[in-house]
C-alpha cells in the first residue's frame, strides 16, 4: 500500500501577488499593458457603447498625468502604444488621437480627490445603469455583493459630465459610486482592482434586479456583511480575483 502523501508546506505553495518594480519606467510600462488588456476585456464582454466609456491610470512619475484610451477607438483593438498621456487639464501630452474631454474631466476630478487611487473605470453596463435609474445602492444580497457593503456611494441626482467636481466629491473614500441615471464608477490601487470592482458591481446589480423581479430579496445581516467585506473587499482581493479573467484561454493577457 502506498504511503499517504504528506501536506506540502505552505511556504512552498505558489501564490501570485501584485508585482513591484524598481523604476517608474517599468511601472509605467506595466500599467499601460494592464490598461490596454483591461480595455480589450471590457470590449469583449460588451461593456462599450459607441464612444462612451473610459479607463484611466495614473502615471507613476508625473502623478497629475494619466494614461487613457483614445476617443473613438474600439476597446477591443487597443494596445499600449495607442494610449494617450493626458494632464489634469485634459491636454494630450503623448499620443496621436483626441481624448474624450467630457469623460476625462470626471476621471481627472476623481484622481484629484483621491491621490492614492491609481485607476478609475467609468463605462457602460446594462445592470449598473438600470440600478442607477432606480437610484439604489447595491444591497448585501450575496457574498460577492458584500464587498461593496458600506463601501460605495450614491449620487442621488443626475450629474452631467459638465459638473465633474461634484462626481469626484460624491465618491468620497469609497471604491464605487452609483451615478443616478448614468451607471457605475469604480476605483482601485491598480488597474486590475478597479476593473474587478466594476465587473463585480455590475454582476451584483444584475443579481439584485433579478432577485427583486422574482420576489422579496433577503439581505445578509449587518455583522455578517461587514465580516465578509473584510475578507473580500480589499484591493488586493480584487487584484487576485481579476487574474483568472486575463489568464483564461482566449483571454487578453499579453505575451510580453
Amino acid at each position: 500500500m502506498a504511503e499517504r502523501p504528506v501536506p506540502v508546506p505552505v511556504e512552498r505553495l505558489g501564490f501570485a501577488m501584485p508585482p513591484v518594480f524598481a523604476t517608474a519606467a517599468q511601472t509605467r510600462a506595466h500599467r499601460k499593458a494592464r490598461l490596454a488588456e483591461g480595455l480589450r476585456l471590457l470590449g469583449r464582454l460588451g461593456y462599450e457603447d459607441g464612444v462612451a466609456g473610459q479607463v484611466s491610470v495614473r502615471d507613476p512619475e508625473f502623478e497629475d498625468c494619466y494614461w487613457v484610451n483614445p476617443f473613438g477607438r474600439a476597446f477591443g483593438a487597443l494596445t499600449p502604444e495607442d494610449l494617450l498621456l493626458v494632464d489634469g487639464e485634459g491636454r494630450v501630452l503623448r499620443g496621436e488621437r483626441r481624448v474624450n474631454q467630457l469623460a476625462f474631466a470626471v476621471h481627472a476630478a476623481v484622481h484629484r480627490e483621491r491621490p492614492q487611487v491609481v485607476a478609475v473605470v467609468r463605462t457602460q453596463g446594462p445592470y449598473g445603469r438600470a440600478l442607477a435609474c432606480l437610484g439604489e445602492l447595491l444591497a448585501p444580497l450575496t457574498e460577492e455583493a458584500c464587498a461593496f457593503y458600506e463601501d460605495h456611494a450614491l449620487l442621488d441626482e443626475f450629474a452631467g459630465a459638465e459638473d465633474p467636481a461634484r462626481i469626484g466629491r460624491a465618491l468620497g473614500p469609497y471604491k464605487a459610486l452609483v451615478l443616478r441615471n448614468r451607471g457605475l464608477l469604480t476605483v482601485g490601487d491598480s488597474v486590475e482592482a478597479a476593473l474587478w470592482w466594476f465587473l463585480a458591481a455590475e454582476r451584483a446589480a444584475q443579481v439584485q434586479l433579478i432577485a427583486r423581479a422574482a420576489g422579496k430579496p433577503v439581505p445578509i445581516d449587518h455583522r455578517s456583511a461587514v465580516a465578509t467585506r473584510a475578507r473580500f473587499g480589499s484591493d488586493l482581493a480584487a487584484w487576485v480575483s481579476y487574474q483568472p479573467l486575463r489568464e483564461a484561454p482566449g483571454g487578453v493577457a499579453s505575451t510580453s
